[in-house]
């Protein structure tokens, strides 16, 4: 701190009706200044790619979009020519895909019905018709798995119904017609 501000004008007076006087020499090169070294804020090298993802670089003569996907089931992505997973890449061609519903739909009577039966009961039975409400609910999983090459991925997608497990094996079908071009 033993060396002056090279900001600060004349004798240190300034404020809003005296703005600072600008330095006289330009100050050494280091964070902040022009065509000085590489710090923080400065990238240094081309960004690295993300975990599990190598660049790839598009063949010759290749379309400008061969590597944009066509298909997502869960962190698994399909491209014209490979799977792409965060363990890393996979070849497309005589891939395997399977799917495993490991979820379940259960049907219950809810607590608010079964209080309007008794509460109307009183009217010819007519508070019976509130015993016929059902509600359903899906819990659970659905399994996706793919081989390739000798390595293994293995996802799970929540299942929000009965109908979660017949699209994702819409999409594994799609998957895998991708596979055997």
């Amino acid at each position: 701190m033993a060396e002056p501000n090279p900001y600060q004008g004349g004798a240190g007076q300034w404020g809003p009706h005296n703005p600072p006087a600008l330095p006289t020499a330009i100050p050494p090169s280091g964070y902040g200044y022009p065509n000085s070294a590489p710090g923080y804020g400065y990238p240094q090298q081309p960004p690295t790619p993300a975990y599990g993802f190598p660049q790839q670089q598009p063949a010759p003569g290749a379309p400008a979009g061969g590597n944009a996907p066509l298909l997502s089931i869960g962190d698994i992505t399909v491209t014209a020519d490979q799977i792409i997973t965060p363990a890393g890449l996979l070849p497309l061609r005589g891939a395997v895909w399977n799917a495993t519903d490991m979820s379940h739909t259960e049907e219950k009577i809810p607590a608010h019905a079964i209080v309007l039966a008794i509460i109307f009961f009183v009217f010819c039975l007519l508070g019976l018709f509130f015993l016929l409400m059902k509600e359903k609910r899906t819990t659970g999983y659905i399994q996706v798995t793919v081989t390739s090459a000798g390595r293994h991925h293995s996802t799970m997608l929540p299942a929000f119904g009965p109908q979660t497990f017949p699209q994702v094996m819409g999409q594994i079908n799609y998957a895998r017609s991708l596979s055997n071009m």
